[in-house]
């Protein structure tokens, strides 16, 4: 029984609810029999086979916001825009298991629930029942807190708070155990259990090593004294995230060793935005294998297949997100990235145990406004947060309340059809083909002088659904959409007029046609100041114009990257690292300059610099002018400035100087030498 409070209920909502259930009454009824056959030859997607996949793979989604989403009036369907159970879809496109997170209590004092599915016991187990009776077995996700548990929030739940360690690692094990046994009295297919939910320094409010041992030995001793009582196995899986720090998941299992956890599973997020090449993520799940001799996971993956947004509320990842896009964001590309995963799983060999999608049918809720749609939002909690999570999160989900961020990453439309990616999991054991068609365009950087004409690419670059590329021509819009400056976004400008707006960011579409196929083609135009330095972001092959210089030792790493999530514009930029201190210069004489006044600019970010003696120079006319700079962060652009360097005889050198301690990285990017007055 939910524990949502009641209240009065508009007859709206009473109408979505209804339609809801009976969309899962008409899917039980039309396929009571389990899963119809594919008899499908083309499932619109190119997929390689993964070889050596064993018969038991985990092939699994976790869908714990479902519930939820269903009584905001959300219908799932089939191919066919029929109504259907969302579980009954699930496992026709091969999906075996179901990842359900558990929270200890997400409602307010009031009862009003906190969001993200309102996912206590009591709703694990309605799902669980749901997904046992289509044959899905049922992986339990204790966070072991009231709302979201990931690396930046490990609170402990608001009745375990001050608790001596002892008491917590007591009250933790009684929990467990009594969810686990209500769950499997219920007829629930529970085979897994996940003790704690990305818990790289804390968990449950704890943030030393020994004493979050003594919960995950609670935990443990909790899921091995409920599968004892039932008669069965149930494996204990302990999760991590951040599998791209080298010798990280090595540290993680040897300390599990030291604390003696008794667990079955080494668990891993992998999400390809943040956390590195499938290559990468094999190779961190073998070092976890190899120290702990337990199997290894994925427990967590998704990849967008659109930059749209469905409901109003800003997607966690969009085309102003910074990552490095292994895969087109299209069906096509989020079908590769789950391929990829389950071939990086597997690679690691008999550890290998299976893949789990985050959230896939996180779709948005129905309602025309954004109003309407956040009525549903804090009535059903089908959204990242309701107001109501503030009481327990009040820094993350006090801000950041609303609907769902993850809608361009499910594998259903945002009308509840299944995308043709659903049917990976099946596919990757025979491999499939389609017709060849254009699949996306290649994102451009465009720069226009401010004055100047703008000079727009007559072609692009276009990926193909089978991974090959074309250079296709383009038609351009006549208008672009400001960016920057803010008081300007959204504002249209006609192409002819972007040079004489001033500074500024555009967002320009365009189409590309192939066959009887239109693709959506987009260019971030720059309208930049007059700049005299040459390759000034590094964007061009050839950097001989500029002179980079070690200053003593030479740093490990000094050199152009390709790394679109290190450059301020573009992809490319300079890149500083080095396992001794760093001491280097680069600069470029820049000359046939009009006599005059100008002005030198640069961006650069980076960390872990320690002691820093960086800035920015001009040299002419005998004199060096120069501003200094520092890092602080990722991303946390620094833009130094020299603001009147005098011309005279038409010559001037301009650079950057950076030196830091040990460890220290970076990139410069974006070098600009404007003139101000001649």
């Amino acid at each position: 029984m939910s524990r949502i409070s009641k209240g009065p209920v508009q007859k709206e909502l009473h109408a979505l609810a209804l339609i809801a259930m009976l969309a899962l009454v008409a899917g039980a009824a039309a396929h009571a029999e389990g899963p119809a056959p594919d008899t499908r030859s083309d499932h619109g997607l190119f997929i390689a086979k993964v070889d050596g996949l064993p018969p038991g793979f985990v092939m699994g989604a976790d869908v714990s916001s479902v519930l939820s989403l269903e009584r905001s009036g959300v219908i799932f369907k089939n191919r066919d825009r029929v109504p259907q159970d969302i579980f009954q879809t699930l496992a026709e496109g091969g999906v075996n298991s179901i990842r359900v997170r558990v929270w200890n209590r997400p409602f307010s004092k009031s009862g009003v629930g906190y969001g993200g599915g309102n996912c206590d016991i009591d709703r694990a187990i309605e799902i669980g029942k749901r997904a046992t009776l289509r044959g899905l077995w049922v992986y339990l996700d204790f966070h072991y807190s009231d709302f979201w548990a990931d690396p930046g929030k490990q609170r402990a739940p608001l009745a375990w708070e001050g608790l001596p360690l002892e008491d917590k690692a007591n009250a933790l094990y009684a929990y467990t155990r009594e969810a686990i046994e209500r769950a499997l009295d219920a007829g629930v297919d529970v085979r897994m259990v996940q003790l704690g939910n990305e818990t790289v320094t804390a968990m449950c409010g704890e943030t030393n090593w020994n004493a979050i041992g003594a919960l995950l030995r609670a935990g443990s001793r909790a899921v091995r004294d409920a599968s004892r009582k039932a008669g069965r196995h149930i494996d204990v899986a302990i999760h991590f995230t951040n599998p791209e720090k080298a010798g990280s998941y090595e540290r993680f299992a040897r300390i599990l060793n030291a604390q003696k956890v008794d667990y079955d599973v080494f668990a891993s997020s992998w999400y390809p935005y943040w956390h590195g090449t499938p290559e990468d993520f094999t190779r961190a799940l073998k070092d976890a294998a190899r120290i702990s001799g337990k199997r290894v996971l994925c427990a967590e993956v998704s990849y967008a297949h659109t930059y749209e947004d469905g409901d109003g509320f800003p997607n966690t990842i969009s085309r102003d997100s910074v990552f490095s896009r292994q895969w087109p964001v299209t069906v096509q590309g989020q079908a590769d990235a789950i391929r990829a995963c389950i071939a990086a799983v597997a690679a690691v060999g008999d550890a290998g145990m299976g893949v789990y999608y985050w959230e896939p049918a996180w779709i948005p809720v129905p309602g025309a406004t954004r109003e309407e749609r956040e009525s549903l939002w804090e009535r059903w909690g089908s959204g990242w947060a309701t107001r109501a999570a503030s009481e327990y999160d009040e820094k993350d989900a006090g801000v950041y309340f609303g609907g769902t961020g993850w809608d361009n990453q499910a594998l259903f439309s945002f009308d509840g059809v299944p995308l043709d990616s659903l049917d990976v999991w099946k596919l990757v054991r025979t491999g499939a083909t389609t017709s060849r068609r254009a699949d996306s365009a290649e994102e451009q950087t465009v720069r226009v002088r401010l004055g100047d004409a703008i000079n727009l690419p007559s072609s692009v670059e276009v990926i193909m659904n089978d991974g090959s590329r074309e250079s296709l021509p383009i038609r351009w819009d006549s208008s672009a959409e400001t960016v920057a400056p803010k008081e300007r976004r959204g504002e249209r400008v006609p192409l002819d007029r972007i040079g004489a707006q001033g500074v500024g960011e555009y967002a320009l579409y365009g189409v590309v046609d192939s066959g009887d196929r239109a693709v959506r083609a987009f260019a971030r135009v720059y309208a930049v100041e007059q700049n005299y330095v040459e390759n000034s972001s590094f964007e061009d092959g050839d950097i001989s114009m500029w002179r980079i210089v070690a200053d003593g030792t030479q740093p490990t790493e000094l050199a152009v990257q390709e790394k679109k999530a290190d450059a301020k514009t573009g992809s490319r930029s300079l890149h500083f690292w080095s396992k001794q201190k760093i001491a280097f210069r680069v600069e470029q004489t820049v000359t046939g300059l009009r006599p005059g006044v100008y002005k030198l600019s640069v961006a650069i970010h980076g960390g872990d610099a320690g002691r820093q003696d960086m800035y920015i120079y001009a040299r002419s006319g005998g004199e060096e002018l120069r501003q200094p700079m520092s890092v602080d962060g990722w991303r946390n652009f620094r833009e130094p400035t020299i603001a009147r360097i005098k011309v005279s005889d038409g010559t001037v050198t301009i650079g950057a100087y950076v030196s830091c301690d040990a460890n220290g990285w970076g990139s410069l990017d974006d070098f600009i030498l404007a003139p101000v007055e001649e």
